[in-house]
């Protein structure tokens, strides 16, 4: 073997761990982005075991489906409160949403019909709100995603019958 078929031999080697190399950072990648995707159900999971979420959507489901601003206000400051708290927490979610930081198809599973009929209650409360702040985008990822949720929930067959026959 000659010093130059030697060279040819290393060149090759460096090129395969090169290329095992980058295989190796993709996979990483892919990796991170699974862990990173799962993180954060997991932290959607845990905004709904909040006890303000649920409480305040406890208070407000009592609310007749396009409930005034006046009507409300006239139950308590208790019920404005929850609209507050179930606002922003929806508000958040839309946006990581739209972001593509939180998938859609997890946030629909864990609340759609909750986010839907939330959106039924307060939206004249919403439109209230924001004609009296003069800040026609508040709350605007809660309608968002309200409204997409809406679209794409199957009410009709909740996961309960849709997919009775499911076996792990």
């Amino acid at each position: 073997m000659t010093l130059s078929d030697l060279s040819d031999y290393v060149q090759i080697f460096g090129i395969l761990i090169a290329i095992s190399g980058g295989v190796f950072a993709v996979i990483q990648l892919l990796e991170f982005k699974r862990q990173r995707r799962d993180a954060i159900v997991v932290e959607l999971s845990r905004t709904f075991y909040s006890p303000d979420l649920a409480a305040a959507v406890a208070v407000l489901h009592t609310l007749p489906d396009g409930c005034s601003a006046k009507e409300l206000r006239a139950r308590g400051l208790e019920y404005e409160r929850a609209a507050v708290i179930v606002t922003t927490t929806f508000e958040t979610m839309g946006l990581l949403v739209y972001l593509r930081v939180a998938n859609f198809e997890v946030v629909k599973g864990l609340a759609g019909g909750m986010i839907v009929v939330m959106w039924r209650k307060l939206r004249i409360w919403l439109d209230a709100v924001r004609t009296e702040q003069s800040q026609p985008s508040w709350a605007e990822w809660f309608q968002w995603l309200a409204e997409r949720a809406a679209v794409h929930k199957d009410e009709a067959r909740p996961a309960y019958v849709a997919h009775a026959d499911w076996r792990p």
